[in-house]
């Protein structure tokens, strides 16, 4: 992994962006500027899901290369090494979705959170399914994303759920084979013990006796594929859990830290004062007023 970018956008760090969420664009927003070569990166923590309603090209993920199906969708999970090379012209859209607005799309099935979770390049015509409603999908996400009318974040959501719903049917039909590597597949069951035990605040060497590997093993994957320790995996999924409450309901802080599982409410504070660069209830006033 030494020497491959990882991103949020292709080309971009992330800073400043609402991590928690997606992000969709026009292939050709990114492709054509970059002559339409998407050089070998990772998302370490989002997954990508393409719509490739014009063009083609080749897409190599991990091993594997794979033609680029148009119409198709192509779906790259958290992690996965990636290059593409469309041919020139080629649009759709492209959806960047941070693991836990993956899970939250997901949270009714978790057989689609599985079927997201499996790198292809899925073909549209002959599949079965409804080729005009599937790219209406993505272009309905593609307004809710646009448009800041009530309820956006909820429509986003509802929007997601019903393009995951549409790769969980073609992962069925066409039963693509697995694509992956050791240490992304310990990093992918990891994460989901962390997505069910986060609140638990256990160390890693917990979840490390879980995935059957020792500590050292598991810490080496994080890093290798996320750019970052388990440790760290860990804290960043309580400090998303902490700014959901602080950001969409009226708990106290004191009850913020309680439902994240944090005994000590003074201790919480200073747990997200030091990953987030402000106290939980300056966040919560920076929040509301932006």
């Amino acid at each position: 992994m030494a020497g491959i970018p990882h991103y949020y956008l292709y080309g971009e760090p992330g800073a400043g962006v609402d991590r928690d969420l997606l992000h969709i664009e026009p292939v050709r927003d990114r492709s054509g500027p970059n002559d339409w070569r998407i050089r070998p990166h990772a998302h370490p923590d989002h997954m990508q899901v393409m719509l490739v309603a014009d063009g083609g090209g080749t897409i190599r993920m991990e091993d594997r290369t794979l033609a680029v199906p148009s119409p198709g969708v192509l779906v790259i999970p958290a992690g996965i090494v990636h290059q593409i090379d469309f041919d020139p012209g080629t649009d759709g859209h492209v959806i960047t979705a941070a693991l836990p607005c993956l899970a939250a799309a997901g949270a009714q099935d978790p057989a689609l959170g599985r079927a997201a979770g499996q790198a292809a390049a899925y073909p549209l015509d002959g599949s079965g399914v409804d080729v005009a409603a599937a790219i209406e999908a993505f272009r309905s996400l593609q307004r809710e994303f646009l448009w800041a009318a009530p309820g956006r974040r909820a429509a986003i959501i509802a929007q997601f759920s019903r393009i995951l719903v549409l790769i969980l049917r073609l992962s069925l039909i066409h039963r693509a084979p697995a694509i992956g590597a050791a240490d992304h597949d310990l990093l992918v069951r990891y994460r989901a013990l962390v997505e069910a035990q986060f609140r638990s605040h256990h160390p890693p060497a917990h979840y490390a006796a879980l995935l059957a590997v020792t500590p050292a093993r598991l810490n080496a994957a994080c890093k290798a594929r996320a750019g970052r320790t388990a440790s760290d995996i860990l804290h960043d999924r309580l400090v998303v859990e902490a700014k959901r409450y602080l950001i969409y309901t009226e708990s106290s802080v004191a009850q913020v830290a309680h439902l994240t599982g944090f005994e000590d409410p003074a201790y919480f504070n200073r747990f997200f004062t030091r990953r987030v660069g402000c106290a939980p209830g300056a966040f919560r006033r920076q929040a509301a007023e932006s």
